[in-house]
């Protein structure tokens, strides 16, 4: 059974090959949808290479709708949205894909039931399809090479009512069980490292001595370290300490 999420319907119009329909199967569920319609495909229904390609996602196929014509797939639907990469001479919204699933999002919150089409392989959308959408959806495509993949197309639009639909993190740091140093964590290894830099001479000559310690603090601070790193960072200090009082020969 299909989810209740809200969501759109994905018309795959006269579909030339069954690996595409898998595919686009298969992109859909990549981002929660599971609406796919199917209108007069051009090897039949149902297709064992769909069905092969679509791999995990083949749940969907098992729910796909079968229209005879474009008309009967929206029939039901109050707004419609045709992908194309050409201009068509037509007076019609031209939306960027992030914004149509912008738009597409709001009018399902508002209880509109809401189609995407998308044309078959080797042409696209016809005018006699597009004609009956209520707007375009126009992908920013390299103009010296415009043609996109059926099942890419349906990925990216999935991918972008994805992004209107969900709450996106745009940077996330993955801790692995770790967590961030403390500032008081911080502060004693900027100490230690300093007290054994001075012993090695390091903030050398005297009159550039505060401003190298400055630097050095800032540079401690500026890391994003974790209490491990802080801990590894002393250990490391720590031997070289020890190399350095046997002589700084070869490590035991």
């Amino acid at each position: 059974m299909p989810t209740g999420t809200p969501q759109p319907a994905f018309v795959l119009i006269r579909s030339q090959m069954g690996e595409n329909i898998g595919s686009a199967a298969r992109g859909m569920w990549n981002f929660g949808l599971d609406r796919m319609r199917l209108v007069d495909p051009r090897d039949g229904w149902p297709n064992t290479r769909a069905v092969a390609m679509a791999s995990g996602a083949g749940r969907l196929l098992d729910e796909v709708q079968i229209y005879d014509t474009t008309a009967g797939a929206i029939a039901d639907c109050n707004y419609v949205y045709a992908t194309t990469a050409r201009p068509r001479d037509l007076t019609k919204p031209v939306f960027a894909p992030e914004a149509a699933m912008r738009d597409a999002a709001a009018r399902i919150r508002s209880g509109e039931k809401v189609a995407v089409l998308f044309g078959p392989e080797r042409t696209g959308l016809e005018n006699e399809d597009i004609i009956r959408a209520n707007a375009i959806i126009s992908v920013p495509v390299n103009p010296e090479f415009p043609s996109l993949n059926l099942a890419q197309c349906v990925l990216l639009t999935a991918y972008e009512w994805r992004r209107a639909t969900e709450e996106v993190t745009d940077l996330r740091v993955e801790m692995a069980g770790a967590e961030w140093a403390t500032q008081v964590e911080i502060e004693k290894l900027a100490d230690h490292y300093e007290a054994r830099l001075a012993d090695a001479g390091f903030f050398f000559p005297d009159h550039k001595a505060e401003a190298m310690k400055v630097n050095l603090r800032n540079l401690w601070s500026r890391l994003p370290l974790t209490g491990a790193d802080v801990q590894m960072f002393h250990g490391v200090l720590r031997q070289m300490v020890r190399w350095a009082k046997r002589g700084g020969g070869a490590p035991e």
